[in-house]
């Protein structure tokens, strides 16, 4: 048996990230401030969204959009059963039923004819998983949403990169969420990003990620390192509030990250590809896509046994 083996995945970090990372430790101001807004603010500049809000995972950021896209008790949410367990608890956590509808078996994403069969009066929702970087069939998707009046949600959690007709990926719904875990294309350690272009699911989302409050510690008051510290002013709770947020240590991680991630993509391209070339003589499926309308973020490389292949 040999010694060595090849682990899951683990992080792309050099010596930019714990220069970044030492300094915001050293400015003493390691919680939800400045470095965490600048991070939010590049991060819906690369997604070209009107917003984003940092948090602390992508199941966060599921959970939230549940909550202020209005789903709740009774209320029925389809979603894929191929995916982690986060997406269906986060249904369950928003006081919903999770609805399985089966997978396109070329692709491993939701089949959007199976969506439409699972559609009862109390659907509310769909939750849509972009598996393994490749985005969903946004086309149908978006005709079955527009049809039948549906919120939709979109886990990005391994699409950060992924693309859709040039659109990106968590653009098409009410909102995409992302994850920034350890083997994530971009990681924090541990975070996630909502992003939306709706001024009510933010301004609500904004104060619920942390405890309802209208001021955050940093607003209310800021520290010495600032040239020009304000008076302290005092805040109210005005949601019922979680604590969700994103901390200045893990936002200094994800702007470095950030400025590396199409150059890893590019990289993770290429070895996607050699995989594909390499295991095409095996009994095995792989996920079958053509690149022309999309843009696959190569997070997973997925196989399947192929009982039809000797």
């Amino acid at each position: 048996m040999k010694n060595s083996f090849i682990p899951f995945g683990k992080p792309y970090i050099g010596n930019e990230e714990i220069k970044f990372i030492t300094k915001v430790i050293k400015s003493k101001w390691i919680g939800s401030g400045p470095i965490t807004e600048k991070f939010e603010k590049k991060f819906k500049n690369y997604k070209k969204s009107k917003y984003a809000l940092s948090v602390n995972s992508c199941t966060a950021a599921l959970h939230l959009s549940l909550i202020y896209c209005g789903i709740g008790y009774n209320d029925e949410v389809i979603t894929t059963p191929m995916t982690f367990a986060s997406t269906i608890n986060s249904i369950i956590l928003s006081g919903a039923k999770p609805v399985l509808a089966d997978i396109d078996p070329n692709n491993f994403n939701i089949d959007p004819t199976q969506i439409e069969k699972k559609i009862t009066k109390r659907t509310k929702a769909i939750l849509i998983v972009h598996l393994a970087g490749l985005p969903c069939d946004m086309t149908s998707i978006m005709k079955i949403v527009k049809k039948y009046k549906l919120k939709l949600i979109e886990d990005c959690a391994h699409s950060i990169e992924s693309k859709y007709q040039n659109k990106h990926v968590g653009n098409f719904g009410d909102t995409g969420c992302f994850s920034f875990y350890t083997t994530k294309n971009l990681t924090t350690g541990e975070g996630g990003m909502i992003i939306c272009n709706k001024d009510s699911i933010y301004k609500k989302t904004r104060v619920a990620r942390l405890h309802g409050l209208s001021k955050d510690a940093w607003k209310r008051y800021l520290p010495e390192s600032v040239k020009t510290p304000i008076k302290f002013q005092h805040y109210d709770v005005t949601e019922i509030g979680l604590k969700y947020n994103m901390i200045d240590i893990n936002a200094a991680m994800g702007i470095v990250q950030l400025k590396k991630l199409e150059n890893s993509w590019k990289k993770r391209k290429k070895i996607f590809e050699l995989y594909k070339k390499k295991v095409a003589s095996l009994p095995i499926k792989t996920q079958n896509f053509v690149g022309k309308d999309i843009k696959h973020a190569y997070h997973l490389f997925l196989i399947v046994l192929d009982k039809n292949k000797n």
